[in-house]
């Protein structure tokens, strides 16, 4: 936990992707007298009910990452998902399938909005190449393990894929060793989205050449606790909206992004 944090006393539940398990534990959370309540939903629609619940008995909401329907919270923090596709399909359009390809595409979690609008903005995007074809979509829900299973049933219906554009790393990691257990892992290229600078995320991904490219999303603890302080303890107001930017992450810069990330090795 972030040292800022340390002047709240913060509870924590993980739903584990369970949106039943998320709405009962803010339903738990409201009978506690909470006064602020930070929430990154696992989907949109399901979620949306309880937070407005908790934003109209006067609790102040962060939504981090993921949004809900509607503008019943107090601020959103967190990165453009359709930015990001975009710069994901910019950079497939231009610099990995200059001369056009077959794409396949791993999606996240269906109903969760970084799903929709990543999907959006790399569709848009590559539209500046014609020659470029999404030839087949699978869903991944996020996971390794899911993305390397749908990737290796795409593998067995498409004899000639060119690129997969992952939602996220796992599942571009997944995908690259269903590709490599069939010994075609050099006929395509990957990319994913987060970049985390850990051992096992993309950036070391995109290093050690499995992954061509990944694009940060951008982590927002440090922000959501100073909105909480700001809101809490100042008394004060914040942004409805706190967009945070990307970046690419390729072999020219992962290894000198990763030790900037790492400054103690």
């Amino acid at each position: 936990m972030p040292q800022a944090a340390a002047q709240f006393d913060v509870k924590f539940a993980d739903a584990a992707q369970d949106n039943a398990k998320q709405v009962a534990d803010v339903e738990n959370y409201l009978t506690q007298q909470i006064d602020l309540l930070i929430i990154s939903p696992n989907e949109a629609k399901p979620l949306t009910a309880v937070v407005k619940k908790a934003y109209d008995k006067g609790i102040p909401v962060l939504v981090l990452d993921r949004k809900v329907e509607g503008d019943a919270y107090t601020g959103f923090i967190g990165g453009d998902n359709v930015e990001i596709g975009t710069e994901a399909g910019k950079y497939v359009a231009e610099k990995l399938l200059p001369h056009g390809g077959n794409v396949v595409e791993l999606k996240g979690l269906a109903g969760a909005t970084p799903q929709a609008e990543r999907h959006q903005g790399f569709v848009d995007a590559i539209k500046a190449n014609p020659k470029i074809k999404i030839v087949a979509d699978a869903s991944g829900d996020w996971l390794r393990e899911k993305g390397q299973a749908q990737m290796d049933a795409l593998l067995k219906a498409n004899p000639k894929i060119d690129l997969v554009y992952a939602h996220n790393d796992p599942m571009a990691e997944g995908a690259y060793l269903a590709a490599k257990a069939v010994h075609r892992e050099k006929e395509m290229k990957f990319i994913g989205i987060d970049a985390l600078p850990i051992p096992s995320g993309g950036i070391k991904a995109v290093e050690e050449g499995r992954l061509s490219a990944t694009f940060t999303y951008p982590t927002n603890g440090k922000e959501a606790i100073a909105a909480a302080k700001k809101l809490l303890v100042d008394c004060g107001t914040i942004e409805k909206t706190q967009t945070l930017k990307t970046r690419l992450i390729d072999k020219d810069n992962a290894a000198s992004i990763y030790a900037e990330e790492n400054p103690t090795g």
